[in-house]
This record gives C-alpha cells, sequence and structure tokens, in this order.
C-alpha cells in the first residue's frame, strides 16, 4: 500500500477539543437533478409523487426533532420547526407544484428550480440570520430530493469505529442526526462561529473546524484525519508521531479540564490578591448548565435574539421569554444575568416585519435603534423582563449604543411598560440595573457621559474592533486587519475602563478577547475586573489569572498602551508575560 503524505489544513475552530478517527466524507452538496419533460397525463401522478415525497420528509424530520429534544433540550430541538413550517408553507409547495403543472416537468426539477430561485432571494439580503434560513431551505430541498429519489437517509449505524465528518457544509439536522456515539468531530468547507451547527457542536461538545475550503475534495472514506478544534487545523494522512502527539495531547486536556474543573469554586485571585469576577457568555438557555459546572460567577451576557432566530420568522411571546429568563435567573442566583435586548435588524427583521431592505445592515437599523423605532414589537420583551426582574439578580444591557439620548429614551419606553403591567396587576419590578453595551467607537469616545446614564458597561470588543478598524473579520480579504491587540484598540479599552471608575460603575468584558487566556490576562492589565466568555474556556482564563502578578502586568500594559502597533504589543507580551506569573499552586 502506498503512504499518502501527510498534509496540514488551516481553518477556523469553532468547536474546540482534539479528534482522531477516519474520514467519513457526507456528498451535502446537491444531487445531480435532469430536466424530464411529462405527458399531460402524468402531471396529477407527479403532483402526488411529491406530496408523499413531502410526508416522507416530515416524518422524517420529526424523528430528527425528537432525537434533537432528548439530547439537547427543546431549545435545540426547537431549529427544526422551521424546517417542518417550510414543508408545511403553501407558497413554498404551491411555487414546485404550480411548475410541475406550468413546465410539465418531474418534481424533482421542480423542487431544484423553485430552491434554486429561493436561494438566490436569500442570498441577496446577505444578512447572517438570512444565511441560516438558508441552511433550512438546504436542508429541507435535500430531504425532498432524496425521498424522490428514493437515496435513503446517511446513517452511521454500519461505520465502525470512531469517525470523523467531513463535509462541503453541514446543516443543524444533519449535525444532530450525524451526532452519535461514533462521531468525534467535523470538518466542513463553510459556515462559521455562530452558525446553528456550531451551536450544535459545541452542545455535543465535539471538536469542530469550519472553513476548510477544498477538504472535500482531497480526503475520501477511511482516511485517518486529526481535528485541533483549538487551534483550528485539519491534518490528513497523519504520521505515526503527529497521532502519538495528539493522542497525548488529547489525554492532557482531559486531565487538565479534570483539574480545573475540581477547582471550579476558587476566585480567580492573582498572585497579588486581586480578583476578577469570571461569567458566562450564553446563547442557549441550557448552556446554564454548562456555566455553573464550569464556575461561572453569573451570566455576562444572554444574546436572547436566539429566541427570534430559532423561533423565525415568529417573535417569542412573553410568557416564552419569561419562562426562559426566569430559569436563568433562578439557576444562577444570587449571581447576576445579564440579558441584553434584541440585537436584531437590517435585513433580520426586513422581510418579516419592517417590510424593507437596507444596503448596510451592520450600520443601519439594528440593535437599541430597532427597539426605539419599533416599540410596540419589543414591549413584549420588555414586558417579561420587568415581570423577571423579582425572580434573581437582573442586568439588562442595550446593545448598540452610540449616544445618550438613546438610553434615556429607553428608560422613558421602561416607565411606560412599567405602568402598563402596574395597571394589569401584574408582579413585577422597576428595579434592575440598565447597562450599555460599549461597542461603537462614539460610545468608547462619549463613555463618559452614558456612565452617568448607566448602571454598568459591557464592551463588546467584536463589534468594537470591527467598527474601529473598518474591517469585516468574516471577509477573508480583510480578516488579517483585525487586530484585537492594536495600540488603539487598548486605548479605547482602557478610556471605557477609567470612565466606569470614574462614575463608580462595573465594567465587563463579553467579547472573544475575554475568552482568550492571553487577551485575558492584557484586559485585567487594562483594569477590568469581570470578564465574560464561553463557559468551556473559563477553567483556562481562570488558571492564567491564578498565576498572574497583576501590578507588574499593570505596568507593562502601560508601556505597551505607548506603542504604535500591534506587532510591537505582541513582540512586548511574549518576551515580558510569561516572566509574570507562577507555577499552580498545589
Amino acid at each position: 500500500m502506498v503512504r499518502r503524505r501527510q498534509r496540514v489544513l488551516q481553518g477556523m475552530g469553532v468547536s474546540p477539543g482534539i479528534a482522531i478517527g477516519r474520514a467519513v466524507c457526507i456528498a451535502t452538496k446537491a444531487l445531480e437533478v435532469y430536466r424530464l419533460p411529462l405527458p399531460a397525463s402524468d402531471i396529477v401522478q407527479e403532483i402526488q409523487r411529491f406530496e408523499e415525497a413531502i410526508d416522507q420528509t416530515r416524518a422524517h424530520l420529526e424523528t430528527t426533532r425528537s432525537r434533537a429534544g432528548e439530547r439537547l433540550g427543546e431549545e435545540l430541538a426547537a431549529i427544526f420547526d422551521a424546517h417542518a413550517l417550510m414543508l408545511s408553507d403553501e407558497s413554498f409547495r404551491g411555487r414546485i407544484i404550480a411548475r410541475i403543472r406550468s413546465e410539465k416537468v418531474n418534481a424533482e426539477w421542480a423542487v431544484h428550480k423553485t430552491v434554486e430561485e429561493l436561494d438566490r432571494e436569500f442570498r441577496a439580503l446577505e444578512a447572517p440570520s438570512f444565511q441560516e434560513r438558508r441552511e433550512d431551505l438546504v436542508d429541507v430541498s435535500r430531504y425532498l430530493l432524496r425521498s424522490l429519489s428514493g437515496i435513503a437517509h446517511h446513517e452511521l449505524s454500519e461505520v465502525e469505529g470512531d469517525v470523523v465528518i467531513v463535509a462541503n457544509d453541514l446543516t443543524p439536522s444533519e449535525a444532530v442526526r450525524l451526532g452519535r456515539e461514533n462521531v468525534l468531530g467535523f470538518i466542513i468547507e463553510t459556515g462559521g462561529r455562530t452558525s446553528h451547527t456550531t451551536i450544535i457542536a459545541r452542545s455535543l461538545h465535539l471538536p469542530m473546524v469550519a472553513g476548510v475550503h477544498g477538504v472535500t475534495e482531497l480526503v475520501t472514506d477511511q482516511d485517518p484525519v486529526v481535528v485541533d478544534g483549538d487551534g483550528g487545523k485539519v491534518i490528513l494522512h497523519p504520521g505515526q508521531d503527529i497521532l502519538q502527539r495528539f493522542a497525548a495531547k488529547r489525554l492532557q486536556l482531559a486531565e487538565e479540564r479534570r483539574l480545573r474543573l475540581a477547582e471550579r469554586d476558587l476566585p480567580a485571585t492573582t498572585q497579588d490578591g486581586v480578583t476578577v469576577r469570571l461569567m458566562a457568555n450564553i446563547d442557549l438557555p441550557e448552556e446554564i448548565d454548562d456555566a455553573i459546572s464550569f464556575g461561572a460567577e453569573g451570566v455576562g451576557l444572554y444574546r436572547s435574539e436566539f429566541l427570534y432566530i430559532e423561533r423565525s420568522p415568529e417573535l417569542p411571546t412573553e410568557e416564552e421569554h419569561l419562562e426562559i429568563y426566569t430559569r436563568m435567573l433562578r439557576a444562577m442566583s444570587p449571581h447576576p444575568v445579564v440579558i441584553r435586548t434584541f440585537d436584531l435588524g437590517g435585513r433580520r427583521l426586513a422581510r418579516d416585519v419592517l417590510h424593507t431592505e437596507e444596503e448596510n445592515p451592520v450600520l443601519g437599523m439594528r440593535g437599541i435603534r430597532l427597539t426605539l423605532a419599533l416599540p410596540e414589537i419589543f414591549k413584549t420583551q420588555l414586558r417579561a423582563l420587568l415581570r423577571a426582574a423579582p425572580r434573581g439578580n437582573l442586568r439588562v444591557m442595550l446593545p448598540l449604543v452610540s449616544s445618550v439620548e438613546e438610553v434615556r429614551a429607553f428608560n422613558v419606553l421602561m416607565t411606560d411598560v412599567a405602568n402598563e403591567l402596574e395597571q394589569e396587576g401584574l408582579e413585577f419590578s422597576r428595579e434592575f440595573d440598565l447597562g450599555v453595551m460599549i461597542e461603537v467607537p462614539a460610545a468608547a469616545m462619549g463613555a463618559r457621559g452614558l456612565a452617568r446614564e448607566a448602571d454598568f458597561f459591557s464592551i463588546g470588543t467584536n463589534d468594537l474592533i470591527q467598527y474601529a478598524m473598518a474591517v469585516d473579520r468574516n471577509n477573508d480579504h480583510v480578516s488579517h486587519l483585525y487586530r484585537p491587540m492594536h495600540p488603539a484598540i487598548l486605548l479605547m479599552i482602557r478610556l471605557v475602563v477609567n470612565a466606569a471608575a470614574e462614575a463608580g460603575i462595573d465594567v465587563s468584558v463579553c467579547g472573544e478577547m475575554a475568552g482568550d487566556p492571553l487577551a485575558a490576562s492584557v484586559l485585567a492589565g487594562l483594569g477590568l475586573r469581570s470578564l465574560s466568555m464561553s463557559p468551556d474556556v473559563i477553567a483556562d482564563v481562570k488558571q492564567r489569572i491564578r498565576r498572574l502578578h497583576l501590578a507588574d502586568l499593570e505596568a507593562l500594559m502601560d508601556e505597551c498602551l505607548e506603542m504604535t502597533t500591534e506587532a510591537e504589543v505582541k513582540s512586548r507580551l511574549a518576551t515580558s508575560l510569561d516572566g509574570m506569573t507562577v507555577p499552580d499552586r498545589p
């Protein structure tokens, strides 16, 4: 047998961990579909065949949803309700049936061409939420075409040994369906950190690397492969030395995690006695259990818009909001739970609510702007927040604030909502902390004024860096310009920290910088005493902070703030930071 050459591919590590196994390539690209003209006498029978395929697909998706509910909880299982809605959507089915009749063609071709048209419409909208709607569309159409073609859905029950799934793309239902006992990880050519598929991979604790362009052309079934979900690397045909190294690394990571979890109740206190509060970023309510198990001292960011994304195009009811907020508040009590109001906007709601389109949704009607523009829609969430306030340590945070006027207008809106609840005789509380998310340069530069209006700040470094550097970090052409350690970014963070200190209010960071042990050290050196991150990295950040001498680090950051390039900052940190840490405490 000829031994194939080892090859290392770089992608985006979106779900951490190490997987070592044999590749199983999933044909997720569209099946080849041909146009077959039909005589008029066969049209009724062809439509009946299409309807039977709809029924078969619906039954299969119901099974998938049930499996997701058992393994991942109802919130994640609800993702598949969108698929069922699409199958029941008369406009979707009607367009396909109309094409069969008008063009006198086979059902496969009618499905293919209709989905192709809808896909173009979704692509034109560009917003991330409609990319997820495209995933739903692709998922449903793939199942429909398989049912029409008599092709069985791919199962892994007959695959022996530990496997890694390799695919061009992977929709949420496939991630659940394939996330069986013998699946160790995923490698896909597309996808990003916030897709539903990524969320499911994290929930299953399966390593995943996305954005590995061309991997499906390089891998065949049963090829040995290593997935490094932490480093974002895929190693094809690894040599024995590589296999041994990553097997050892996997054992080491498991042991380190066990030891860190054993210390979950220890505070993140530096060697010179400064404590940093570590909280969790939450996308889905069931992640509260992970946050608690990793020792989070609260929820620093709950992205409530996932409630909408999972239910789209419907909006969650007031009772659904209240149930989820209450569950989180009670589970995390007495620690705080920071619930960010819907960060929806631009084309996310354009089709269903605004009935308009925006040329540049990132800079358009989104976040707090949309809440103030459409108060009647967003009052549902605000009512639920006020009703949940007595049930725990609630903090409400406003996204994309750029001016003091927006905070004042929101306070007026909340007063109106509270008055309505009072008139209705419902239990609620007007007492809660109101925070501002600092993610717009104008908010950072105007932090002193905002600090007089807010009870706390949370710095969203992801958008702050993106806006400040004028860089779309998901754009391959300019992503190298996304520089968290750029002195200008560090100066803005220091400015916000100082403004909060002067006003006597809390300030935290909830962006990705907080979840990186090195960057978290830098943030602590800039004066941050509260950080919020993905639950599974809390132990790593805590370990790093407990090894630091913060006084020395603060002096180092004063030096870095005088530098002019990110390269200079990184070089200085590389030569100095290790000398400021001590071995792990016994």
